[in-house]
Parts: structure tokens; C-alpha cells; sequence
């Protein structure tokens, strides 16, 4: 008799091209799988054969399933749309069945497929609309042989960034970074690309403005990539003080450092949470913006072009809760969502990454550049596609002997149930189809800086609760949602009690 060891898995191949056939090819003798057919809409290839497997339209994916209890899809289709592959997911979705895909046809280099290519379906798959192809004139523009720094460059937007721009060919990469670890990381991972490249890792607090003079000038940097931030909602609702002085004096720094060593191009990386903010890491990024807006309109015969940049959520990026909700589901559940309407943006890091530098290169005054990010995405449905792509199914009222549960827990100190990306109703076209310009209202330098001095003394005095207060008179957009729950000052009052 068999081990239970030995039982191959069936599994059916989504696709019937070259990748699928080829996938096909390599799984004949795998002791694991038995491909007991291909699934493949293209009416020419049905009913034909590969190697003994019959092709099959995908209505026959029902019977299939049960006749041969499939519980394993492999989609080997990688140059296909995001659109489609979402189509085909959401027709898999139907099943309960584990679905596993190839790379895009540009990371199977060799041409050939194999069983090691096959991989966990991305989640960049379940957005519901197609990746913005990039203009190459703009991606080049402020980097071909330039010299480019990048601040935070350890962190998940810094680092897709250091990666996108090394593919540029720059002059000289300026890595810098506060966290010694993350930037050891990006270093030794951008010195394995690409070996001839000249690569500086610097250990620097990017609120250091006379040091960031220092090194322009001694480097002679060309552009500047601001991407050095606190952005974790609720850590910085908690950490009030450490998360302003971080996000606006290090902005404020970098603005008046630039400006003074006449750098050609700085690029300040917001977010969309900066809109209409209803927590302090939010209106930080607004404040930030003010910033360079402020600082930009106060002087006159500027040399450098300044520009922000604002976008929703990134996938996969250190402050997205995709990560959390599939190790939620690996471990059996149940899976947190903070409320069951909560919506919000998405893009791929590599796009938030590519936008940056194309919008960066349209740049000339402080204007905020947005991405047109298609509909916003119910977390609710999100999770329930991720629950039945990982092979499981949703425990809840009609189905309770389901797999995993979704747990509502309620939104946390300063979260949105939805999130914005323009506080004006007029976004102007650009040369890029996917890119649109804001002119939001700024505050003037003179009037701004009295404040910003104002706030530095109550963050060193670590007066969390009047640093609020202030952020709310300074951004009149700014109305939080939530109690103060900064540490330091619940500590001070639980002892004076």
C-alpha cells in the first residue's frame, strides 16, 4: 500500500500557452503534483492534447474539479493584464481551491518555466486596475548621470526607489539612512545589482541640516529623493512628538539645505493620509508640505525644483496591513479589520516608486502631482479574496463551519474609514495620462515659521498634547478622530492622579 506521503496532488494549469506548456513539461515527473489537465479559453486549443493532458474550456472547471477533487491551480499565464488575471481569479474564487501563478514574463529570464517559478498569487493581482506603464523620457530625466540622493533609503518606499533608479544608470547613488541595519541592507542588495555602480552609504539623520549642506556640496548631488518618515498611523498617534519632529523638521531641514547648496531637483515623497487629516501622522505630512510650499513661494530666483508627490496605500510596503492579514490567515485566524466599510487606495511599490521619479522630473513649483489610483478597494473584499486564494474558506453567518473568521475590532486612534488624495476639486492634466497636478493653498514662510519655531520648543519639551493642539490651529483641515493615547503623556497623567 501507498504512504499518504506518495499521493500526488491533482492540480489543473491555467493556461495553455508557452508557459503553461512548459510548466506542463516540467511537472511530468514531479513526485508531488499530477496535472490532470489545462484550462485555456482559446476555442483553436480545446479538446487538444499536450503530452497526454486534454485542454479544457473554463466552463469544464466545475466538473474538473469534482471529478478529479482538484484543490491546486497553477495560472501560467504571465504576460497577461492585470485585468484579466483579476477576471480569472474571481471565476477561481467560485471553488475552493489554492491558486498559485507564475512571475511576469519579464522576470523568467531564461525563457524556460519551472516548478520552483511557481509562486503564492500576488496580491498586486486582486487590484482592479491595470499597472501604469511608465514614461521612460521622465524616469530618465533627473537621473541619466546624475548624481542622486536618497533619504530613508532603507525603508520600503526609499529602498524601491534606490532599486528603480540604480536600473537608470546614474552618475553616483547617495544611500541615506538613520537605521545602521535597514541601510546595510539596501547597500550590500544594490552593490550585488549592479557591481560598477558607485554607491555611498551614509549613516545620517536627514534633520541635520548643516550636515545635509556638507554633503551636497562635497558630492555636488543633483536630485534629492525625501523619503525619510514616520508613517505608521497608529505608532505615531502614539509617539506624537518623536512622529513630528521626525516628519516636518527633517522636510524643513532638507528644503532650506537644498535651496541654500542650489541642488537642481528635491522631491518630497507625501502621502494621501496629508488630505483633510484625521491623524497626527497625517497632518504631519500636510505640515511637511506646507513646508516646502512655504518655502519655495518665499524666495525669489530659486535653482531648485521642487515637488510633491502624494499616493494611497502601498502594497506590500513595512506600514501595509496585507502582510498581517496573510499571516493571520496562515495561522487559522481570525483576521482583524478594523471596521467592515473601510476603504482604501492601492498601488504596487513599484509604481508609488516610478511615480515619484516621474512626477519629481515634472516638478518645477512645489505643486503636488497625485496618481489617478482607479477606485478605492473595500478591505472587507480584499481579505475575503486573499481567505479563499490561500484555499480556505470565510466563517461567518452563512457559511459557519467555514475556515477563517473576519474579526471587526474598530478603527484605531486617527484612522479614516476612507482615504482622499485632493483637497481642491480642480486636478490639472500633466504629460503623463495617469498623473494629475494640484495647486493646494499654502501657508506664507513668515507666518509658517513663527509656528514651526513654537512647535520645535513643545516637542523638546515633549508637550504631546499642546503639539496637537497646535497641528490642529496650523492645518485647519486637520480634525482628529481620536483621544490622545501618546505614552509619555498618559504616563504623566496616570502619576499625577
Amino acid at each position: 500500500m501507498k504512504s499518504k506521503f506518495t499521493i500526488k496532488k491533482n492540480v489543473l494549469v491555467y493556461g495553455a500557452g508557452e508557459a503553461g506548456r512548459q510548466l506542463v513539461y516540467s511537472l511530468e515527473n514531479n513526485t508531488e503534483f499530477e496535472v490532470v489537465g489545462l484550462i485555456d479559453d482559446n476555442k483553436k486549443l480545446n479538446k487538444k492534447f499536450f503530452l497526454n493532458k486534454k485542454i479544457y474550456p473554463s466552463s469544464n472547471l466545475k466538473k474538473l474539479i469534482r471529478k478529479n477533487d482538484v484543490s491546486l491551480v497553477f495560472m501560467a499565464m504571465p504576460s497577461v493584464g492585470r485585468s484579466k488575471r483579476n477576471k480569472i481569479i474571481n471565476k477561481l474564487n467560485k471553488f475552493k481551491l489554492v491558486v498559485k501563478t507564475l512571475p511576469s514574463i519579464s522576470e523568467i529570464i531564461d525563457g524556460r518555466v519551472t516548478v520552483s517559478d511557481i509562486q503564492d498569487v500576488n496580491i498586486d493581482d486582486l487590484l482592479n486596475r491595470e499597472e501604469v506603464e511608465p514614461d521612460i523620457r521622465l524616469l530618465n530625466k533627473d537621473i541619466d548621470k546624475k548624481i542622486i540622493l536618497i533619504t530613508g533609503a532603507g525603508g520600503s518606499i526609499g529602498s524601491e526607489l534606490c532599486r528603480q533608479i540604480i536600473k537608470l544608470k546614474p552618475k553616483k547613488i547617495l544611500l541615506l539612512e538613520l537605521n545602521e541595519f535597514a541601510l546595510y541592507k539596501i547597500y550590500e542588495e544594490l552593490k550585488n545589482y549592479n557591481k560598477k555602480q558607485k554607491i555611498i552609504p551614509l549613516l545620517v539623520d536627514a534633520k541635520d541640516q548643516s550636515k545635509l549642506e556638507i554633503i551636497f556640496e562635497t558630492f555636488k548631488v543633483n536630485t534629492v529623493y525625501h523619503a525619510a518618515a514616520y508613517k505608521h498611523v497608529p505608532l505615531v498617534e502614539e509617539n506624537i512628538c518623536a512622529g513630528v519632529k521626525n516628519n516636518v523638521f527633517s522636510t524643513l531641514a532638507m528644503a532650506k539645505a537644498t535651496v541654500n547648496k542650489k541642488v537642481s531637483n528635491c522631491v518630497l515623497i507625501s502621502s494621501d493620509k496629508a488630505v483633510r487629516p484625521t491623524n497626527v501622522m497625517g497632518a504631519s505630512k500636510r505640515l511637511a508640505e506646507l513646508c516646502v510650499q512655504g518655502i519655495y513661494n518665499n524666495l525669489k530666483n530659486i535653482k531648485t525644483n521642487f515637488s510633491i508627490v502624494r499616493f494611497g496605500n502601498v502594497l506590500e510596503s513595512s506600514g501595509s496591513v496585507i502582510p498581517k492579514f496573510k499571516q493571520q490567515i496562515i495561522q487559522g485566524g481570525p483576521v482583524t479589520l478594523t471596521h467592515k466599510h473601510v476603504t482604501r487606495y492601492f498601488m504596487t511599490i513599484t509604481e508609488a516608486a516610478q511615480l515619484v521619479i516621474q512626477a519629481g522630473a515634472m516638478g518645477k513649483n512645489a505643486e503636488v502631482f497625485v496618481l489617478d489610483m482607479g477606485e478605492r478597494i473595500k478591505i472587507l473584499d480584499l481579505i475575503e479574496k486573499m481567505i479563499i486564494l490561500l484555499g480556505f474558506t470565510v466563517k461567518n453567518t452563512k457559511n459557519p463551519k467555514g475556515d477563517i473568521e473576519i474579526k471587526i475590532i474598530g478603527l484605531r486612534p486617527g484612522e479614516k474609514l476612507y482615504e482622499e488624495l485632493l483637497i481642491g476639486d480642480s486636478p490639472e492634466k500633466t504629460n503623463h495620462s495617469k498623473i494629475k497636478k494640484i495647486n493646494d493653498p499654502f501657508i506664507p514662510f513668515n507666518k509658517l515659521e513663527t509656528k514651526l519655531k513654537e512647535l520645535e520648543k513643545l516637542i523638546k519639551k515633549n508637550k504631546a498634547d499642546k503639539v496637537k493642539n497646535l497641528l490642529n490651529k496650523i492645518i485647519k483641515s486637520y480634525k482628529s478622530n481620536s483621544k490622545m493615547v501618546d505614552h509619555i503623556y498618559i504616563e504623566k497623567i496616570k502619576r499625577k492622579k
